[in-house]
């Protein structure tokens, strides 16, 4: 998002009134994508946990506090994508009270906004992948060695 600010140079009022028009829809879409996204995660995160309860190594608490980690960025995530969405379907560019001068503070304010909401989509999915290759890992190919496993139990059942 720096760079394309960077490229477009410095934009007045009315420039920034015409290119919020026109980018209003982009990020009222990427806040939709997010919002649908990240509820979706949220909700599949429930088959990740019983999985992982259910698996026959014990998985140790470091691999919760990850999952717990991605619900509490996802939630957030969604918040600010709902809050984002609700600021920018106000018909702003419509308004003749605002003056000129704000849609420059507006148009990168929301260029801001949508460069947090991406961003955070893509460390969510980032973190997901991590949970779930450990989980793959750990449940599907068996790898008892693996930091995640809680050796514990298995070696006080070979002392008996």
């Amino acid at each position: 998002m720096a760079i394309g600010t960077f490229v477009l140079g410095e934009i007045s009022g009315y420039q920034a009134r015409e290119l919020l028009t026109t980018s209003l829809s982009g990020i009222n879409m990427l806040c939709n994508t997010v919002i649908l996204g990240a509820s979706t995660i949220l909700a599949l995160m429930l088959t990740l946990l019983s999985l992982s309860r259910a698996a026959e190594s014990q998985i140790n608490k470091t691999h919760y506090r990850h999952v717990l980690a991605i619900a509490k960025a996802d939630t957030i995530l969604i918040i600010v994508a709902i809050i984002t969405f609700m600021l920018f379907n106000l018909p702003i560019t419509e308004s003749r009270e605002v003056p000129n001068a704000w849609f420059s503070t507006i148009y990168y304010v929301s260029l801001g906004m949508a460069a947090v909401i991406g961003g955070g989509f893509i460390a969510v999915i980032t973190m997901l992948y991590g949970t779930i290759a450990n989980v793959i890992l750990i449940v599907g190919l068996r790898v008892t060695d693996h930091p995640l496993v809680d050796n514990e139990n298995e070696e006080q059942e070979t002392e008996r």
